[in-house]
């Protein structure tokens, strides 16, 4: 008998691990022991208490790492005979370089660098939470496609502020002297904070408004209503509204993607949502009527 235990301890059920690490409550757990981590670290954050409670920040950490450690090596060995399959997930790719960066001895210089990964440590919530996973994904899936929307909202930029700054810099050198000046400001705009003061400045010329306290500036008062209003309205709108839109599409369309790959990923993941899912509870349902029905029918 104690032959089988040993050789079952020895040999796991690769099948059975793996039932064991994807449960919902070892990820729970998982779960519980990362929100752990995530108050340590933040408690270590005021000197007062981490030097009080010296010892027992050690203690937690130690037994925060032996539970990624013994997660990590759960998860490979349920991969076998091909434990390399777990290294092919990005995120396990992520936790194990975490789990392996906090064991290194890092002290002295390097002690920052080890403060960094206990932080890191906190993010580990994303690979325990499908929903977060999603959006994470998305945003790095998004990153490519989203790149050329920033080139053209670039371009964008470049283009209206040097015309800013000819057509602007003599009346309002404070938010127009120069290009790059330019940009700071119209990035301002686009962010719609206080954006109306740069408008009614040109609009209405700096001797009349928003120079109150720095009339050194305002040497060249030059008034215009109809341009100001038209340029800056022309940028919000292009830059501010439908350019950014297109980031908010690029983003929709990577989570969608996301979607499909979790869906494949995790079978279980939306089934509420899923047609098929409905179907199947559909039938089901169907199927439990007539039992019923034949059973009333074998009373009568």
């Amino acid at each position: 008998m104690s032959v089988k235990v040993i050789s079952k301890i020895l040999n796991p059920n690769p099948q059975r691990l793996k039932k064991i690490v994807t449960s919902k409550y070892f990820e729970r757990f998982i779960l519980l022991i990362i929100l752990l981590a995530a108050v340590v670290v933040g408690l270590q954050t005021y000197p007062d208490i981490s030097a009080k409670h010296h010892n027992l920040f050690i203690f937690l950490n130690t037994l925060i790492i032996a539970i990624f450690i013994i997660e990590a090596l759960l998860k490979i060995a349920s991969e076998m005979p091909r434990p390399v399959n777990y290294f092919k997930n990005s995120w396990n790719v992520f936790d194990f370089i975490i789990v392996v960066g906090c064991l290194l001895p890092l002290e002295g210089a390097f002690l920052p660098v080890l403060r960094l990964l206990r932080v890191l440590r906190v993010f580990r919530t994303v690979t325990t939470i499908p929903k977060l996973r999603l959006i994470v994904g998305a945003m790095l899936k998004s990153v490519p496609s989203m790149l050329h929307v920033f080139i053209l909202l670039g371009i964008i930029f470049y283009i209206y502020a040097v015309m800013a700054t000819f057509l602007f810099a003599e009346n309002d050198p404070v938010h127009f002297e120069n290009l790059q000046t330019s940009i700071l400001t119209l990035f301002r705009v686009i962010t719609f904070d206080d954006w109306t003061d740069v408008v009614y400045i040109n609009m209405y010329g700096c001797d009349q408004y928003g120079y109150n306290g720095a009339r050194l500036e305002c040497t060249n008062p030059e008034a215009s209503p109809l341009l100001a209003a038209v340029f800056f309205i022309s940028f919000a709108v292009i830059a501010g509204l439908i350019v950014l839109n297109f980031v908010i599409g690029v983003v929709i369309n990577s989570m969608d993607e996301m979607k499909s790959e979790m869906a494949s990923e995790y079978p279980g993941y939306d089934n509420l949502a899923d047609s098929k899912r409905q179907e199947i509870i559909l039938s089901r349902l169907d199927t439990i009527e007539e039992k019923l029905d034949l059973m009333v029918k074998n009373k009568l």
